[in-house]
C-alpha cells in the first residue's frame, strides 16, 4: 500500500468520520491493492444499519474519490 496514498485516504475518512459518529458508526482502512480499489470495514452501527450501502457509496466513496481521484474503488469487506 502507497504510504502516500494511504495518507489521503486516511485524511478523506477523517472529513466523514464525525457523520459517521454522529449515528454510532464508524470506518477503517484495510488495503489499497495494487488496482486502486480500496478496501474499507464498517464498524459500530455502520456494520449493520440498512442505509449502510447509501453511505458507503454517496458519503464514503463520493469523499474518499474527491480527495484522491485516481482511485477506482470503494468497498466494505463486511457489507451485507
Amino acid at each position: 500500500m502507497d504510504n502516500e496514498l494511504k495518507e489521503k485516504v486516511i485524511e478523506a475518512l477523517e472529513t466523514i468520520r464525525p457523520f459517521l459518529h454522529q449515528d454510532g458508526g464508524d470506518v477503517e482502512l484495510v488495503n489499497i491493492d495494487e488496482f486502486l480499489n480500496v478496501e474499507l470495514k464498517l464498524l459500530g452501527n455502520c456494520q449493520s444499519c440498512s442505509m449502510s450501502a447509501m453511505t458507503l457509496k454517496a458519503g464514503i466513496e463520493e469523499a474518499i474519490k474527491r480527495a484522491v481521484p485516481q482511485i477506482k474503488s470503494v468497498t466494505a469487506l463486511n457489507t451485507k
